[in-house]
């Protein structure tokens, strides 16, 4: 499998839902339901992912010294995942509270705790595992500053760097400029460019813009309609699987870290994003975030 060393820097929470049969109004309890707790956050996500698809992954996040942060490095540990620089907080570990009803709307409350103590100078203590790294892959659920420190120093170094601007946001001049492919989905896409992404055209037109800012390498990925992989001089149109969804959660976070694995081992970008649309078709096939990411054995 995969030899090169990918560095996931991001977030880690722990989820908890009660899937009940209606959302509380204000004031208002509700009774009954089902509870279910387990692993979340992008960072974590996309790290696990990248794991079970076969590559070589240190992850780097910071979580609280509480139960929560210790449950989460030993499942981290027991994916296989290099958990050596992950660092510890006094604030609490990132959770998120989700509420879902019997016809499948939801309220979600997120308290990142840990995740926004993860500074610029944590980022200076582990550069040089940040600098051995042949793919780093980022998100947006730390602070900006941190984000745009770890992408400066791998850049620097050599590193191909990988960013899934989720969520969204407008991203700092700074941060462009050191991301060698950026994965948005059509919204994002939107919001970074500020072109209209409703049809084709407009999605071209707005790639532009985004690689006029300093990023060779795009993927838009268009939920059930696939993924347009943009780099160098060329366009290809990656389908998506027909497959019938029943949660799509953790489905970007597989992509984004099964785009790592497939070019940690040398595929082309396109390949990668064919790679990666497999592994993610398997996931909206399964219920929960880091429940429903698939291992490699299950894309054969």
């Amino acid at each position: 499998m995969a030899e090169k060393k990918i560095v996931v820097v991001g977030s880690s929470n722990t989820d908890m839902t009660i899937k009940g049969g209606k959302l509380p109004a204000p004031g208002e309890t509700v009774t009954g339901g089902l509870f279910y707790m387990g692993p979340g956050g992008k960072g974590a996500n996309q790290a696990v992912a990248a794991k079970r698809l076969g590559a070589d992954v240190i992850f780097i996040c910071k979580v609280g010294s509480d139960l929560f942060g210790d449950n989460a490095i030993a499942g981290y540990k027991r994916e296989g995942i290099d958990t050596s620089k992950i660092l510890r907080s006094s604030k609490a570990s990132g959770t998120a509270l989700i509420l879902v009803d019997a016809g499948g709307e939801n309220c979600i409350s997120v308290a990142p705790g840990a995740n926004c103590d993860l500074s610029v100078e944590d980022i200076d203590s582990i550069a040089p595992v940040i600098r051995k790294a042949d793919i780093l892959l980022l998100q947006l659920e730390i602070p900006m500053p941190s984000v745009v420190k770890a992408a400066r120093i791998a850049n620097e170094a050599g590193a191909y760097v990988i960013l899934n601007p989720a969520p969204a946001c407008e991203l700092p001049p700074e941060l462009l400029k050191n991301v060698s492919l950026i994965i948005p989905n059509q919204t994002e896409t939107a919001l970074l460019s500020g072109v209209s992404c409703l049809d084709e055209e407009g999605l071209i037109d707005a790639v532009a813009k985004i690689r006029a800012m300093g990023v060779a390498d795009v993927v838009v990925t268009l939920g059930s309609k696939g993924s347009m992989v943009f780099s160098g001089d060329k366009i290809d149109r990656i389908p998506a699987e027909i497959v019938q969804a029943v949660d799509t959660t953790a489905a970007g976070d597989t992509f984004c870290g099964a785009i790592a694995v497939g070019l940690s081992e040398d595929m082309s970008l396109p390949e990668a994003a064919a790679f990666a649309t497999k592994a993610s078709a398997i996931t909206v096939q399964r219920i929960g975030a880091q429940n429903s990411i698939p291992y490699r054995k299950d894309l054969i």
